[in-house]
């Protein structure tokens, strides 16, 4: 009697150990970026916007991956997912990739990656670098992405969200033109709406306090405040 052997089950990791990113910076950028998107894609049920997830794009090899530092997938739902197993996502691959450079990357390592997003469908790539204030664009061309250092402003073809650099730093908008906020600065806004709130809310009570006091002194004037409306 021949023995059939049972298939191992391929495991998919879902983590490398690796942190998300090797700085504050970086780590501000990617959750910035995640944020805003995240935004933008609110209305759409149908855009998946992930930050440091596993994507496989080939059923079988586990060794064949990346975690991009942010992802968007055009076309798939939004929900939890440990990895994007690319044939579980009707084979759609992301099609808007974010890399924020940290001082640990290198040259050979950026190169790899860009091979791996020309491969495996991706169609539009950015890569910022914080501390040099370089920002890379690249476009899918047929089967390859071409690209290298963006102009001053740039419009995501996909997205509609606009980038502008100056010397210091790079600006990110939505398609409104509202910039993308960190993190902090969507708590200090809160704060100050909070703020602004409560100065309403005091402001309504003096103001009903005051037509009390009036009333009250009209009454005993022997008059009928409300008669007076």
């Amino acid at each position: 009697m021949v023995q059939v052997r049972p298939k191992t089950e391929i495991v998919y990791p879902e983590s490398d150990g690796q942190p998300m990113a090797n700085n504050t910076v970086q780590f501000e950028w990617i959750v910035a970026l995640k944020q805003n998107l995240d935004r933008l894609t609110l209305p759409d049920t149908e855009i998946f916007v992930a930050g440091d997830l596993f994507w496989y794009p080939v059923e079988g090899q586990a060794t064949i991956c990346v975690a991009p530092d942010v992802l968007v997938a055009i076309g798939r739902p939004k929900g939890q997912r440990g990895s994007y197993q690319q044939w579980r996502e009707d084979n759609i691959a992301p099609q808007v990739v974010f890399e924020i450079i940290s001082p640990s990357n290198t040259a050979q390592e950026m190169a790899k990656k860009v091979r791996f997003f020309q491969t495996y469908g991706v169609q539009e790539y950015y890569v910022y670098d914080p501390e040099h204030n370089t920002f890379d664009v690249y476009q899918r061309d047929g089967d390859r992405l071409v690209g290298g250092s963006a102009p001053d402003e740039w419009v995501s073809p996909l997205l509609g969200i606009k980038f502008g650099r100056s010397p210091e730093t790079l600006t990110v908008c939505h398609p409104n033109g509202e910039p993308f906020t960190t993190y902090q600065e969507e708590c200090d806004r809160a704060e100050q709406e909070r703020e602004r709130a409560d100065q309403a809310q005091a402001q309504a009570q003096r103001e009903r306090d005051r037509a009390e006091k009036l009333a009250a002194k009209l009454r005993e004037l022997g008059m009928d405040p409300d008669a007076l409306d």
